[in-house]
């Protein structure tokens, strides 16, 4: 309301000093990452569609759940993205969002982020700026690409590293203190 009085007394200021020009409206517009989390609702429909409803508005027949801070917030700043990759709205805290919601957002977000433990490494190569690593991983062993390490090899403390591969799968070294001594070697050596 404030920005259309002072449009108002603009436009009448304008109509006194006998100007023409128009003055712009303001537009009103919604900003939907303001939306109550509380009203939140996702399901599956069919099962391996993802679907957001904000009661009493609107729904989105195809929805992505992200985090909006993956690395600094993992357990905070939740963004619900349509199906164009633009966000319907953001989520200060899950716990805000009811249970089902949140049992859903929980699994999204395992899914999409998905990271493995490397727990060795046996072996590293490097040819013209991609790496070539073959690890142990909490999950077994692994093969992987890393293309371009200075950006997808992030530090996320002194001692603790995630490598993102060609596929943008995770793989993180939670301490590079508990790897083994050859296994650090080649982290030093790439890094």
């Amino acid at each position: 309301m404030e920005g259309e009085s002072a449009v108002a007394e603009e436009q009448a200021d304008n109509k006194q000093n006998g100007k023409v020009k128009p003055t712009p409206m303001p537009i009103t517009v919604t900003h939907p990452e303001q939306v109550d989390p509380a009203r939140l609702r996702l399901f599956r429909e069919p099962a391996w569609v993802l679907r957001l409803t904000i009661e009493e508005d609107r729904s989105y027949l195809k929805v992505k759940v992200v985090r909006a801070a993956p690395l600094s917030h993992s357990d905070r700043y939740i963004s619900f993205l349509d199906s164009k990759d633009e966000e319907v709205c953001m989520v200060d805290d899950p716990a805000q969002l009811d249970e089902v919601t949140r049992a859903l957002v929980t699994e999204e977000l395992d899914r999409r982020y998905l990271t493995s433990v490397i727990e060795q490494i046996h072996s590293v190569r490097n040819e013209m700026g991609t790496s070539y690593w073959d690890v142990g991983t909490s999950r077994g062993r692994r093969e992987f690409v890393v293309q371009n390490v200075a950006e997808n090899a992030q530090w996320l403390s002194l001692r603790r590293l995630l490598l993102v591969d060609a596929d943008g799968n995770r793989f993180e070294i939670p301490d590079l203190d508990l790897l083994d001594k050859r296994s650090r070697g080649f982290v030093e050596g790439v890094l």
